[in-house]
């Protein structure tokens, strides 16, 4: 959730916060008026309380008829004590269903607009010339990596095996990630991936995008479409220690999205998938430090694009297309030979303090007062990057060469047939 303060004090900057997305502003006049609601409430609550124990001592220090009228009196404050504290209650859940309603504050600098306004930041590396190139799903299948066909036999659509090298391939990537997070201060995590409403809730996914998460009813469990999610929670409802420093957290999870709404789109191979592994960044701060994590965390996942030497570009993304609890995102799209295009591999988040507000995380400042803390996230490899590494790295034999620092953890220097 938004800072109050900052709504109070600078209504406008949310409402133009807002028009970036491409959202209501007039949401954020709705949290107003409910804000004052509520504040007017606790006041008449507090007031008739307070009204409530000052004559309970009235009535010990009375007699006869004195003490009865008091006693009547009594009854009848009780009941708007009552009815008060109702109306309360009823103010709070407005209040709080507003708030909710409005997504983080676009930091300043974000472009505006939606999907396709994003603004490039850098290209690395050219896009190099690939004579009858064949697409990841040829490659995948003809090598022994992949198997679709089964995938759908088994699961449905969407889902797939990968098989022989193609698991060590992606165990290789993921764990040349997992150990490049560790060398650079990050807890190695394997988080649950069933989750809480409340912790689903609280890290923002259970808002506009909440039909691509997988909901098990009986149980009032959801599956995690990113290690972000349990990694957020893990600390929730505590006030954590970070007079050393940011804490930094990589999660290592197999990770579940419906793909809702995606019917017809990037239906062959494994683009879009419901269900993938990644190793997830993920930081907790002070809210001042916030910015600088930001770019830590895009020049980690530059790294680890370097180690898989495939050509991408940097964007920022534009408000219209952040998550509602994103204040600023930086995308890496690799070069796809075969849909002649940039895709996305990673993403990273600057969350501010939306997420730890909601979940209650809080740290001491120098003052030892609790502050609430910022949060961040930051893909570090993933399912998806197998696209790029095999339409980049193939050969005119058909087989895929792996750049070297990749090849150690698979345990081949070549992806061929059987």
């Amino acid at each position: 959730m938004i800072d109050l303060k900052i709504l109070r004090e600078n209504p406008d900057l949310v409402r133009a916060s807002q028009r970036t997305r491409g959202e209501d502003p007039g949401l954020v006049d709705a949290l107003l008026d409910a804000d004052v609601a509520r504040r007017a409430a606790i006041v008449e609550a507090d007031t008739l309380r307070s009204e409530q124990k000052a004559l309970g001592k009235q009535v010990g220090k009375a007699q006869g008829d004195e003490k009865q009228a008091l006693l009547a009196k009594g009854k009848e404050l009780a009941e708007q004590v009552k009815a008060a504290g109702a109306r309360q209650s009823t103010a709070d859940e407005a209040a709080e269903a507003a708030h909710r309603a409005i997504s983080n504050i676009v930091q300043d600098g974000a472009p505006a607009g939606g999907e396709d306004d994003f603004v490039v930041l850098e290209h690395v590396g050219e896009p190099r010339e690939i004579e009858n190139v064949k697409d990841h799903l040829e490659l995948g299948t003809s090598l022994g990596l992949l198997d679709m066909e089964r995938g759908a036999k088994v699961s449905g659509s969407r889902f797939y095996f990968l098989t022989g090298q193609g698991a060590m391939l992606q165990l290789g990537l993921l764990t040349m990630a997992a150990q490049k997070a560790a060398a650079n201060g990050f807890t190695l995590m394997i988080p649950p991936v069933l989750v809480r409403p409340e912790v689903m809730g609280g890290t923002g996914f259970l808002g506009a995008h909440a039909d691509e998460v997988y909901h098990l009813e009986e149980d009032d469990l959801y599956l995690v479409g990113t290690s972000e999610v349990p990694l957020a929670g893990y600390h929730m409802n505590e006030i954590i220690d970070l007079s050393a420093g940011p804490k930094r957290y990589a999660g290592w999870s197999s990770c579940f999205r419906r793909e809702a709404g995606s019917y017809g789109k990037d239906t062959q191979g494994i683009i879009r998938v419901h269900q993938f592994d990644k190793v997830e960044g993920f930081v907790y701060c002070k809210p001042e430090d916030a910015d600088a994590e930001h770019q830590k965390l895009l020049g980690w996942e530059k790294d680890m694009l370097a180690a898989i030497d495939v050509p991408y570009r940097v964007i920022d993304v534009a408000g219209g297309d952040l998550g509602s609890s994103a204040a600023r995102k930086f995308d890496c799209e690799a070069w796809v030979p075969t849909q002649n295009r940039y895709r996305e591999l990673t993403s990273t988040s600057n969350c501010t303090t939306f997420q730890a507000r909601r979940l209650s995380i809080r740290y001491r400042d120098e003052n030892g007062k609790p502050q609430v803390a910022a949060t961040l996230n930051g893909t570090l490899a993933t399912t998806r990057w197998i696209v790029a590494i095999l339409e980049n790295h193939q050969q005119p034999d058909g087989t895929v060469k792996l750049p070297p620092e990749l090849a150690k953890f698979v345990g081949t220097e070549v992806l061929a047939p059987a």
